[in-house]
C-alpha cells in the first residue's frame, strides 16, 4: 500500500479499529494513528501468539520484544499482555510512535515500553546509537510491502546486534512475492512457520537455534 504512512481523513468509521486479543490487558481497545495502515488482523495476531505461546516464548516472562514498523504498537502490546517483559516501539512515523505510545499508557504499559522514530534498518544494525538496549527474544516485522526492499531488512536482521540464539523473527510479506525461503542468510534465520491469511503471509524464523524445535519446512514451499 503505498500510501501507508501517511495522513488519511478522518471517517465515521475506523477500518483499523483494534482490541488487545488476550492476557491481562485482553478487550483493551487500542487506537490508530491518522495515517494509512495496513494493522494485523485480531483473528490473524491471535493465531501468531498462540503460535508464539507455543514455541515458549512466554514461559520465562523476561522476553523482550522489538516492535519495528509498530504502527498503532498492537503487536508489542499484545506481546507484554500475554506475558513479556519489554517491548521498543520503532516505526518512521512520529504520528505512530506517538500512537503506540499512548496506546502502551492505555493498557497500563507504559513503564514496560520504549520509543524510537527511525528507519527500520538503522535502527537494527546500529541499535546502540537509539538508545536500545540489544538483544531481543522476538522481532516483529510488519512493513508497508511497496514501500521497503526484503532483501535489506533480512540482511539488517541477520547482522543485527538485536538477535541472539534463538530469537524469534516475525516478518509478514504479501502473497505476491511467492514464499519466503526456508532458511535466510548464511544458514542464520530457519523457517519455523509460513501462513497464509488471504493476501498476507506470516513466516517465523529462529536465528541460529540451539535447541530442538518444531520446524516445519514443507510451509516454506511455493503456495497454490
Amino acid at each position: 500500500m503505498l500510501n501507508q504512512g501517511k495522513a488519511r481523513v478522518r471517517e465515521i468509521v475506523n477500518p483499523n479499529r483494534l482490541r488487545i486479543t488476550g492476557g491481562t490487558a485482553r478487550g483493551k481497545k487500542i487506537d490508530s494513528p491518522d495515517v494509512y495502515l495496513r494493522p494485523m488482523m485480531a483473528k490473524v495476531r491471535e493465531a501468531v501468539f498462540s503460535t508464539l505461546n507455543y514455541l515458549g516464548l512466554f514461559e520465562s516472562g523476561t522476553a523482550r520484544v522489538l516492535d519495528i514498523f509498530a504502527g498503532s504498537g498492537s503487536v508489542g502490546l499484545e506481546a507484554i499482555s500475554r506475558g513479556a517483559a519489554h517491548a521498543t516501539f520503532v516505526d518512521f512515523s512520529e504520528n505512530c510512535i506517538a500512537t503506540a505510545n499512548r496506546n502502551a499508557v492505555g493498557c497500563g504499559f507504559d513503564k514496560k515500553v520504549q520509543t524510537v522514530c527511525a528507519k527500520a534498518e538503522e535502527v537494527l544494525l546500529n541499535p546502540s546509537r537509539f538508545g536500545i538496549q540489544a538483544p531481543y527474544q522476538f522481532i516483529s516485522i510488519t512493513p508497508p510491502y511497496q514501500e521497503v526492499i526484503y532483501s535489506e531488512l533480512i540482511t539488517a536482521v541477520c547482522k543485527s546486534p538485536c538477535v541472539v540464539e534463538d530469537t524469534l523473527v516475525l516478518i509478514e510479506y504479501p502473497i505476491e512475492m511467492g514464499s519466503l525461503p526456508y532458511i535466510l542468510g548464511d544458514d542464520e534465520l530457519f523457517g519455523v512457520r509460513n501462513r497464509k491469511y488471504g493476501r498476507t503471509v506470516i513466516a517465523i524464523y529462529v536465528y541460529r537455534p540451539t535447541k530442538k524445535m518444531d520446524m516445519r519446512p514443507d510451509e516454506f514451499e511455493q503456495f497454490t
